[in-house]
């Protein structure tokens, strides 16, 4: 689920994102986690079913 949330994070802000400064950067990154977990966070769903190990 984490490599869906980076993605997430990736095309909603880093992707064409211009900041002046690291600081500007870890600003809109919070800024945008505190939005996403307010607005937009649930949780994903699956759809992998798995499937049996060969020994």
């Amino acid at each position: 689920q984490i490599e869906i949330w980076f993605g997430i994070l990736t095309r909603r802000l880093l992707k064409h994102g211009n900041f002046k400064s690291t600081e500007e950067l870890k600003q809109r990154i919070l800024a945008f986690i505190e939005f996403f977990n307010r607005a937009l966070a649930k949780p994903f769903r699956w759809t992998y079913i798995g499937k049996p190990l060969v020994a």
